[in-house]
């Protein structure tokens, strides 16, 4: 695991254009755990409670959450097999499916549901207005109209966590990546609304900066190498954030990349395991520990409508010199220097 001191830090944010505060050193994931606090309470000390879990789909960056919302919630006393009981159930990428598990959960009447990725987070609100909702791995709830624009729930049982990542330092980010790119592509699902919301916002802030979108819609895992391919000749680099499609079929366009030498600029660690050049995003498992805070302190009594929507934004810097080579570009030494380099960082084991 990388550590870095605090001049290191200074360098490494000056580089991406980042305030030191935003920047600021993160658990390494093969960490995160070692440092948090200890149980609150015994399993014998805490009532027996049911959660429902669900995500439209599996992959890493989800499983990672849902990882550490269990084990945040043994570390306060609620331990899954003993006084927790936990139902887990994947969408497999189709919103009917996830319709239908949502009325599923709401007909077993758990103690809470956590709705892991807008999808889901949207077809469980739709479901209930009365179990609490805790929703995470939601970049923007406003557009998702989970909430409003001054931090209010739509309903009186949701509340959540979401992961709204400033975009100029994304943007800063891909020009330090590769400064003489001028189109960026990106590849998104349609019927995600915060992959939606996301393409908006690139096709005006990119102009800004002399660079132009070209955006391709994939509403299908199947549809991500095709779309990925078509970026050939028309982008220089590609960039990916949060979009449960892509992240479902990652693999297809690391392979269509590599092919076409085009970077992959993401914002989550998983992706640059998976292949990606680098990213600069939110800690996943660190993610799910802070989620997992607020579905215990629902089971401890307290009213969903005084466990207030939270936003999670520091940024951890992840580098794979490995996969950068595959898609033609060299990562500037500096860079590496305050990254935790994936290539030499283990992974943190999930339970499945």
């Amino acid at each position: 695991m990388l550590s870095f001191t605090h001049g290191q830090l200074s360098a490494i944010c000056a580089i991406i254009g980042l305030s030191l505060a935003a920047c600021s050193p993160q658990k390494p994931p093969a960490q995160a755990a070692d440092t948090s606090s200890k149980p609150s309470a015994t399993a014998s000390q805490k009532p027996n409670k049911t959660i429902a879990i669900s995500a439209i789909v599996a992959h890493p960056s989800l499983d990672a959450i849902r990882q550490g919302i269990i084990d945040e919630l043994a570390a306060e006393g609620y331990i899954k097999g003993q006084n927790l009981t936990v139902n887990f159930q994947s969408a497999q990428g189709n919103t009917a499916t996830a319709g239908q598990i949502s009325k599923q959960f709401v007909a077993d009447k758990p103690d809470a549901i956590v709705a892991i990725s807008t999808p889901t987070a949207q077809s469980l609100a739709a479901a209930s207005k009365e179990i609490p909702i805790v929703y995470t791995a939601v970049s923007d709830p406003v557009a998702a109209k989970l909430i409003t624009q001054q931090n209010t729930p739509t309903q009186p049982n949701i509340t959540g966590l979401s992961s709204q990542l400033p975009l100029a330092p994304q943007l800063d980010f891909m020009q330090k990546i590769m400064p003489s790119a001028k189109s960026i592509g990106y590849v998104f699902s349609a019927g995600e609304m915060n992959s939606v919301a996301l393409r908006d916002k690139l096709s005006i802030a990119l102009p800004k900066r002399g660079m132009n979108l070209v955006d391709i819609p994939a509403n299908r895992p199947t549809d991500i190498a095709m779309a990925t391919n078509s970026l050939g000749g028309k982008a220089q680099l590609i960039y990916t954030s949060m979009d449960n499609n892509v992240a479902s079929a990652f693999e297809s366009m690391v392979q269509s990349a590599n092919a076409l030498k085009l970077p992959i600029i993401a914002s989550d660690e998983f992706s640059v395991r998976r292949g990606a050049t680098a990213a600069l995003g939110v800690n996943d498992y660190d993610f799910g520990r802070t989620t997992g805070k607020m579905v215990g302190k629902i089971l401890d009594g307290t009213p969903v409508t005084q466990v207030k929507p939270e936003v999670m934004n520091q940024l951890t810097l992840y580098v794979s010199p490995k996969h950068a080579q595959a898609q033609g570009v060299t990562l500037n030494p500096e860079l590496l220097k305050g990254a935790i380099n994936v290539d030499t960082t283990p992974e943190r084991k999930i339970d499945k």
